[in-house]
């Protein structure tokens, strides 16, 4: 134990000093649904790194709307490398028997390359900020679930431990009947052994409540939070009065991977245009000062490429055939956007009608059969069989209860995400 009390003390050390922000994380102490949706929009990491995409786009767009530096030359030629000739200075030689030159060119752009780039580069970012955006989607039902999966966890704890001391009080009045008569030893042995099912069920919460609560910390940003940190929020089926058609019309506006499809048109539409830009040919003029044989001069010129053979016909063909792609691309997102909302919209009727059997009928029959049970056990009047199959009964139906609560608050979650947005009503 001692050991192990070391290697605990060293690790805590080394992890304060390597990272000091996860010891030290400052942070709400409870937080509730939409709390965690927004810690996880904001300090989610791997949704900050798929934001760092935008910026990097968006200095690709600078570099697109540069234009083309101008190229400055100069040359000095037949300078004497060994020896020049003694009848002159090499002053002399220099001035009446050398070359030099110095002059500028520039590339001129024709086919309004520059504003294509541009218009190209700023749909690229475009698609990008809509990409984003269907991150933070993910991101939003990732920390709904799990926070969804923390209370489910957090409810089923708290039965198990009601359960355990209402248990408790069932083998204390067990002994003292035991103790009277009134109950054989082997029947006090047999509820004293059930015992150890409840204490189990305790610490079987426990471990899911913890494993829950990390998995959310992580989702949220693991030093957003204090490690101690707990949720809160009403945990209980709520029914919410919805059409799919109008889910289906709100998806259609607010999905941003549709959003993202519709701009990969005009993003191929402009990388198109940007294609035929290049076809055209770019021309480049130059001017120099020369001086040569004790003579100054000047020089333009002008050069363009003859399209004879290239004419970016390759590049033309593929942006044109990369329009349908996308158009393609388009109408896929959008049949997925009616599949997502209307499997979403099932799963969440299917789980509100389970979750409304259980809180009209099967919880209130499950726990009046348990007190009757209980009552008459006590009392002697109800075998030992027939009161723990009662407490099994209803156990089962509470933590059925619970899933079903869990299950459909997450077919809730899945819903906004299938729509886009988590205004619903």
């Amino acid at each position: 134990m001692k050991n192990a009390r070391i290697v605990l003390t060293s690790t805590t050390v080394f992890t304060a000093l390597i990272c000091p922000e996860l010891v030290n994380a400052q942070g709400p102490s409870k937080i509730t649904l939409e709390q965690a949706i927004q810690l996880a929009l904001k300090h989610n990491h791997t949704l900050q790194a798929a934001r760092t995409t935008i910026p990097q786009s968006q200095a690709a767009e600078i570099t697109a709307n540069l234009r083309p530096n101008p190229t400055f030359f100069v040359d000095w030629e037949y300078l004497p490398l060994f020896t020049h000739p003694q009848s002159e200075t090499i002053a002399q030689y220099l001035q009446g028997s050398t070359e030099g030159d110095i002059g500028l060119s520039y590339l001129v752009e024709r086919g309004h390359k520059r504003a294509r780039r541009l218009e190209a580069a700023r749909n690229a970012t475009a698609v990008t900020r809509s990409q984003v955006e269907d991150n933070e989607r993910g991101v939003a039902f990732q920390a709904g679930s799990l926070f969804i999966n923390a209370q489910l966890a957090k409810s089923t704890l708290d039965l198990a431990e009601r359960d355990l001391r209402s248990f408790q009080q069932t083998v204390a009045i067990s002994e003292v009947q035991r103790k009277d008569g009134s109950l054989s030893e082997n029947d006090y042995l047999k509820i004293k052994l059930q015992l150890v099912q409840f204490q189990n069920d305790v610490q079987q919460a426990l471990l899911s409540k913890a494993q829950a609560l990390s998995d959310l910390r992580q989702q949220l940003g693991y030093e957003t939070v204090p490690a101690n940190y707990d949720v809160e929020g009403e945990f209980e089926y709520q029914p919410v009065a919805i059409t799919l058609e109008e889910m289906q019309a709100k998806a259609l506006r607010n999905r941003p991977d549709l959003r993202a499809a519709v701009l990969g048109v005009t993003a191929a539409d402009s990388q198109y245009a940007l294609a035929r830009a290049n076809a055209k040919q770019d021309f480049t003029v130059s001017g120099n000062y020369s001086h040569s044989n004790g003579i100054s001069g000047a020089t333009f010129s002008f050069s363009i490429p003859l399209a004879i053979f290239d004419r970016n016909q390759g590049n033309i063909a593929q942006t044109r055939v990369a329009i349908r792609q996308a158009e393609e691309q388009k109408m896929a997102a959008q049949g997925q956007v009616f599949t997502d909302v209307r499997d979403a919209y099932e799963a969440l009727q299917a789980s509100a009608q389970i979750a409304r059997l259980y809180k009209s009928s099967y919880l209130e029959v499950a726990e009046k059969s348990r007190e009757i049970s209980e009552y008459a056990y006590h009392r002697g009047a109800l075998a030992l069989l027939d009161f723990l199959d009662a407490e099994r009964s209803y156990r089962a139906a509470q933590l059925a209860y619970r899933q079903a609560v869990a299950t459909y608050l997450t077919a809730l979650e899945q819903l906004r995400q299938a729509v886009g947005t988590r205004e619903l009503l």
